[in-house]
């Protein structure tokens, strides 16, 4: 009897535990691609799941948390303005009463840099909000490290 109510409750657990599972719809990727001996571009991909968005860089106030890229200060490379990003989708949203800018299924920003040194390693973090037509997640943030080679 014992072992079966050990064995049922290890089921429930299991079942309990992959229901509990966090929500996680956009994973991040990086490259780095010289372009001259002295600039490079960075590549910054948002890979976004079915159903799921994130939104643009240049959503207005009182919206969603829009995506926004810190760089870590280095004397390794110089930003060369601003991070761009391709085309959004624009869409009213009732949810923020507003039409507001965002990528579906994938996205690549990209940003230019001057460097300063022969190989260097960019890093920094991306700060995005990911929503479905039902739900959206608390803003998140994740740091990244680019190497340029």
């Amino acid at each position: 009897m014992k072992k079966i109510t050990l064995a049922l409750s290890l089921v429930l657990f299991t079942i309990a535990g992959a229901f509990a599972q966090i929500e996680k719809p956009v994973t991040w990727s990086y490259a780095a691609k010289k372009v001259s001996k002295t600039e490079a571009v960075l590549y910054l991909k948002a890979t976004i799941e079915d159903r799921w968005h994130i939104y643009s860089q240049n959503v207005k106030d009182g919206g969603p948390v829009k995506t926004t890229f810190t760089f870590s200060p280095s004397k390794d490379f110089a930003l060369v303005g601003k991070t761009v990003e391709p085309k959004a989708i624009v869409k009213y949203e009732d949810t923020f009463k507003m039409n507001v800018s965002y990528f579906e299924k994938s996205v690549i920003f990209q940003q230019k840099i001057k460097l300063n040194k022969a190989t260097s390693t960019v890093k920094g973090k991306v700060e995005f909000m990911v929503c479905n037509d039902r739900q959206c997640l608390p803003p998140e943030e994740i740091e990244f490290s680019i190497p340029v080679k």
